[in-house]
């Protein structure tokens, strides 16, 4: 039989040295530990446990042996009695320092729990190399045989320190920690150092049972978060009935922002940053949500009173909380309508006549106030720009203005001469690089007008009129505007407006053409006068046919009829109309004494057809103006008015009140004066522009009926069957964007196409009707 004696080594032979050692690392480890005092502490646990290993086997069979070393398990056995010596010197160490904090209270306990804590947990990191053999064989075959009582030796320090000196000490700890945070809250300085220290001592004593290298958040949340939390609800309930009582609510929403703001940042320094979201949620509830009825309350002061910073702030503090901003805007929404109206109603209340220039920035002046809070302190948030849109699609539709005119169509038109003034050339056009702007705040106020059509029809003829007396500031604006407006309604919107720049192009190439062809094939007759025409198609542009009929002056008639010829030949089928009604020309004076100046008149082609009269004679009566004019007598009353309002013309008897008779005569102010040399002449009297502007209005009623009907069709067309609600439903949805059609008009239009067979009823079904193919 073989044999082999080898001394065992004793535990309580290497322990009072190994005790000694660690006790002298966990209470003086500051001072370091010499490394060969190190090495001989890890040689003892070593020997300890590897000579378990070899056991005396005199007299035994190998299979005695192979049996005794299966039931022994060599180190197991001895590991076991070392890791017992070690968790009883641990749990000894925590009772010495558990009495000593008795007699500790509040930032003294702090401070002692916190260096204790520091200096433990970095001496038993040092300790946990020492017994690295006995975590690496028996710990780990204990671990992996499941016993979970059984750590590494670090993760048992931290278990020991957990159950025999935090445990006891927790509350006392906790309630040191609230009332240190709470003097912070009162405002005095503290060592946030020590408390982030402490509370890192919460977090890490977190361990898993399961996997006990991994920490987990249970005995932070549980020992200090919860009680963190109803604290912190407890002190800002307080706080904040006392502060609202006493001080102004801007006073109160700038204590709370500033509240919040120092939460955050207490996270960042202290706190576990799981802690943010659930104490910032209590904060809003208990300083916003607990006094958003006061709060709300204080907007309206706010916005009358123009309190920018104070609603910015409000936004930010409500925003916070569920439904915390809906009040507000619908407050909004009352406020920005009732200024808008206030605002038209102070212009309305002047008697003056409303200019289009004023009407447009006075409806801009508030937009843009309000738009410049909604897009700032409102960070344009989406409701509250709807809740502006509403307000101003309200007071700019239905106003003071709008209400004397007894139509909401007031609005648009008022839009369209402004826009007029702006692209037409006179002294006062803004400067050009202010031009794109001032047209992007017209198509602001597009954007609200309800009856886009009225624009148009009012835009088109006023466009007409630019171009063809060639008094647009510039073509590129003029197409600046039209991009806009396309880019905004759509293409079908403007393409008449874009095929009149076509037909000018064209215009322009036919005149030269006429001019080289006089030129060349003229056989000596001459045009006498600069002439330029232009030839203009039906379809595209808003023009309606002369209302009289109109003489021409001999002096014209050759130009006009050379012209004529020429196009005929070029365009054979096609017929020309001659539209004198917008005409216009130049005269020059030559009747004045030689001693005055000549003057060069500006005219109508009608005014023209009547100052052209007087070469012939000194003195004419209206009824021979009119027998050699043509015009009839509304006409020729508003051609001769201008002319005597102008002192071209002198009246016999003068005129009371535009008061012309047959018998009235009419003679050449042959000491006409003026201080310049070109005068214009052709301004329209104030009947023109009415009759007008109520011929326009005349055409858009009529143009909607049409665009009703097209509707109704195109609908039921797809449809084949449907009932009246949903017809009429449909009906406003598809023209909503160009103009409110009139439920009573849709009702007629109904009607109007049931007489035209396009539609009929259906039998048996009430307010039912089908589609006629």
């Amino acid at each position: 039989m073989a044999s082999q004696v080898t001394r065992s080594v004793k535990l309580d032979e290497i322990w009072p040295e190994l005790e000694d050692g660690i006790y002298t690392i966990i209470t003086d480890f500051n001072k370091g530990f010499p490394k060969q005092k190190w090495m001989q502490l890890y040689t003892h646990v070593y020997n300890y446990c590897a000579a378990s290993q070899s056991r005396t086997t005199r007299g035994l069979t190998s299979k005695q042996q192979q049996q005794q070393q299966s039931q022994s398990s060599g180190a197991s056995f001895v590991g076991e009695e070392l890791y017992n010596r070690l968790n009883h010197f641990l749990k000894k160490h925590m009772k010495d320092l558990l009495k000593s904090t008795e007699s500790k209270m509040d930032e003294s306990l702090l401070n002692y729990y916190y260096t204790e804590w520091d200096r433990y947990t970095s001496s038993m990191k040092y300790t946990n190399n020492i017994f690295q053999y006995l975590n690496r064989h028996w710990v780990k075959r204990e671990v992996e045989d499941g016993k979970k009582e059984v750590y590494e030796i670090f993760i048992l320090s931290l278990v020991v320190w957990r159950d025999f000196l935090f445990t006891p000490l927790k509350a006392r700890l906790t309630s040191s920690l609230l009332d240190i945070i709470e003097n912070e809250r009162n405002g005095y300085q503290i060592n946030t150092q020590l408390v982030k220290g402490v509370i890192n001592g919460y977090v890490n004593l977190g361990l898993n049972k399961e996997k006990p290298k991994e920490t987990n958040l249970q005995v932070y949340k549980t020992s200090f978060e919860e009680l963190f939390q109803t604290a912190t609800e407890n002190y800002y309930t307080n706080e904040s009935l006392k502060f609202i009582s006493e001080n102004s609510i801007a006073d109160y929403m700038k204590k709370v922002e500033i509240r919040l703001n120092e939460e955050v940042k207490r996270v960042q320094q202290y706190l576990h940053p799981s802690t943010e979201a659930d104490l910032i949620a209590r904060c809003e509830k208990v300083l916003i949500e607990k006094h958003v009825e006061v709060i709300w309350n204080e907007f309206q002061s706010l916005l009358e009173n123009d309190k920018i910073s104070d609603l910015t702030r409000m936004y930010s503090l409500l925003s916070r909380i569920p439904r915390g901003l809906d009040p507000l805007r619908a407050t909004l929404e009352k406020h920005v309508q009732t200024v808008g109206l206030q605002a038209v109603s102070s212009l309305a209340s002047s008697g003056a006549a409303i200019e289009p220039k004023t009407y447009i920035e006075t409806l801009l002046k508030v937009f843009k106030k309000y738009n410049d809070l909604v897009t700032g302190a409102f960070r344009s948030d989406t409701g509250f720009v709807a809740s502006l849109d509403k307000a101003c699609r309200r007071f700019i539709n239905e106003n003071a203005v709008t209400q004397a005119a007894k139509s909401t169509s007031k609005s648009p038109e008022l839009l369209a001469r402004f826009t007029d003034f702006l692209l037409k050339k006179s002294s006062n056009n803004p400067e050009e690089s202010e031009m794109e702007q001032l047209l992007g705040d017209v198509m602001t106020i597009f954007k609200y007008i309800e009856d886009k059509d009225v624009f148009q029809d009012f835009y088109s003829k006023m466009l007409a009129k630019r171009l063809i007396h060639g008094t647009s500031t510039s073509e590129d604006l003029e197409g600046t505007m039209i991009g806009k407006l396309k880019s905004t309604c759509g293409y079908e919107y403007t393409s008449k407006l874009q095929r009149m720049f076509t037909d000018i192009s064209l215009s322009r190439d036919l005149l030269e053409r006429f001019n080289s062809h006089i030129e060349q094939n003229g056989n000596g007759v001459t045009l006498g006068m600069d002439f330029s025409v232009m030839v203009l198609a039906t379809g595209s542009w808003p023009l309606q046919p002369p209302n009289t009929n109109f003489s021409i002056p001999k002096e014209l008639q050759v130009c006009e009829q050379l012209f004529q010829n020429f196009y005929q030949h070029q365009y054979s089928g096609r017929k020309l109309n001659w539209l004198h009604h917008l005409s216009k020309g130049e005269l020059k004076t030559k009747y004045l004494p030689t001693s005055k100046k000549g003057y060069t008149l500006q005219c109508s082609t009608y005014q023209i057809g009547v100052l052209l009269q007087f070469n012939s004679y000194d003195t004419l009566s209206t009824e021979e103006i009119q027998e050699s004019t043509q015009l009839i007598d509304s006409v020729l009353k508003v051609t001769l008015t201008s002319l005597t309002k102008s002192k071209i013309l002198l009246a016999d008897p003068p005129l009371e009140e535009d008061d012309i008779s047959k018998s009235t005569s009419f003679s050449l102010n042959k000491q006409f004066k003026n201080k310049k040399n070109k005068i214009f002449i052709n301004v329209p009297v104030l009947t023109q522009v009415k009759e007008e502007i109520d011929s326009i209005h005349k055409t858009v009623e009529e143009d909607r009926k049409l665009q009703i009907q097209a509707a109704i069709v195109r609908i039921m067309k797809t449809r084949k069957q449907l009932n009246h609600q949903n017809l009429l439903s449909e009906v406003i949805q598809q023209l909503q964007t160009r103009f409110n059609p009139k439920v009573n008009i849709i009702k007629k239009c109904i009607d109007m196409l049931i007489e035209k067979e396009y539609l009929q009823r259906v039998e048996n079904q009430k307010d039912f009707y089908a589609y006629v193919a």
